[in-house]
Formats: structure tokens, C-alpha cells, sequence
């Protein structure tokens, strides 16, 4: 038996846990997993001991050219930005861009975060030519999870954004998930797994990460919203 120190994105969080939980049943292994934003992921990498990273692409781009990982990346999947609101709160109009860019303008205030979903909507507002009418109203956090407790317990006209996965987890904390950003503007994140050089594990590293490219995990994770 061995112990995996594994780092991961959050927003996998959903369908990676229920994966991990299968794995140490079936094999035997402990894997210890923290979760973290990709700015957290960049900083902790080359400081800690671990054995895998499980990271949008491409952070993992920039760590292989800094070298701080090396090897082969198995693909996990991909996760499209939701829109949410507090419970008891009238579902803002979304289907389309025009639609979603009223509905923004129209909010309250709009919550997001500063990790890979936030620095995507950053610049899609700006593109949408109302960066500076947000400004003002916009609160963000560095991670999923102070964003979803901020909208549960917010106000009524409150807009808030993070990874479907993520959203869709929240329900029992008082929030509802309205739908994906329309088609034109969705924006999905790709993660993948990969090894890091000071892991000690190298037989159960393999072995996890061969586990990840199976139907049944593949499985597990469409079933928590994550494509693969």
C-alpha cells in the first residue's frame, strides 16, 4: 500500500472525490488530496512534497517549461462557467448574450473569483464592452468556495459566477444554479493530471493515473458534470 500526496484544482472537486474514494477501495492506496485555486497550485509546486498535480493545461504548459514537472498528462476533463444566484432570488435572463449582458447590468452586484473562471470573465466583460459598469458592483474572491458562500447568503439582485461542477455541488448551500454562459461566449477549462519529479510513489502514481483514463471514471466524473 502507498500514500499519494495529491494537489488538485477545486473545481474537479465534485466528481474527482468520489474517483479518489473508488481508487483507495479498489487498490488499496491512500491519497491524500488538497484542494486549491491555479495561482495556490503554482505557488505550492516545487515547496511540498507531492506526488501528482491535477491542474488546468495550461498551468501544467507552464510548469513543465519551469520544470517543476515532467512526464506523461492524462487527460481529466473539462468544465464549462455557470451563472448562480441565492435561493429565493428571480433567475436573471441568460440564454443569450444580450440577455446575460442586461441581466449583468441590471444586477446588484456580481461575485466571481480570481482563479482561471475569473480571469476568463474579466476579460469577457471587457469584451462585452461593460468592464466599467461592473467595476464598481463586483466583488471576488481568491476561490470557489467564499464565492458560493458569499452569493447563499447575499442579496436578492446578486449575480454570481464559478465552474458548473462547482455550482451544481453548492445546491445544499442555498444557492441555484441558472444555467451555462450562452454557447458563443462558454468558456471551458481543461485539466489534466501529471506526476511531479519529487514524488516518492512512483508504482501508485502510475497506477492513479492509468486509473483516470478508465470508462468508469470517466463515468463518475460526467455524472458530477465534468466532460471527458
Amino acid at each position: 500500500m502507498a500514500h499519494l500526496e495529491l494537489l488538485s484544482a477545486g473545481a474537479v472537486k465534485p466528481g474527482l472525490a468520489n474517483v479518489i474514494d473508488v481508487f483507495q477501495q479498489n487498490t488499496g492506496h491512500k491519497v491524500n488530496v488538497t484542494f486549491a485555486t491555479a495561482p495556490e497550485i503554482r505557488r505550492r509546486i516545487g515547496g511540498a512534497a507531492l506526488d501528482v498535480v491535477i491542474a488546468p493545461t495550461l498551468l501544467l504548459d507552464d510548469l513543465v517549461k519551469a520544470g517543476k514537472i515532467t512526464g506523461e498528462r492524462v487527460m481529466v476533463g473539462r468544465i464549462g462557467v455557470g451563472v448562480m444566484v441565492r435561493d429565493g432570488a428571480p433567475l436573471p435572463k441568460i440564454a443569450t448574450v444580450d440577455d446575460l449582458r442586461q441581466s449583468l447590468l441590471d444586477a446588484d452586484s456580481v461575485v466571481y473569483n480570481h482563479a482561471s473562471t475569473g480571469i476568463y470573465l474579466e476579460a469577457l466583460f471587457a469584451r462585452l464592452g461593460i468592464a466599467a459598469q461592473l467595476k464598481t458592483k463586483t466583488t471576488r474572491y481568491p476561490d470557489a468556495a467564499a464565492v458560493l458562500a458569499h452569493v447563499g447568503r447575499g442579496k436578492i439582485g446578486e449575480i454570481g459566477f464559478g465552474a458548473t461542477t462547482v455550482i451544481v455541488e453548492g445546491k445544499s448551500k442555498g444557492l441555484v444554479f441558472v444555467g451555462p454562459l450562452p454557447a458563443e461566449i462558454q468558456n471551458y477549462t481543461a485539466y489534466a493530471a501529471m506526476v511531479t519529479p519529487a514524488g516518492a510513489a512512483r508504482d501508485a502514481e502510475r497506477e492513479f493515473l492509468d486509473y483516470l483514463a478508465t470508462d468508469v471514471v470517466k463515468a463518475i466524473l460526467a455524472e458530477a458534470g465534468i466532460q471527458t
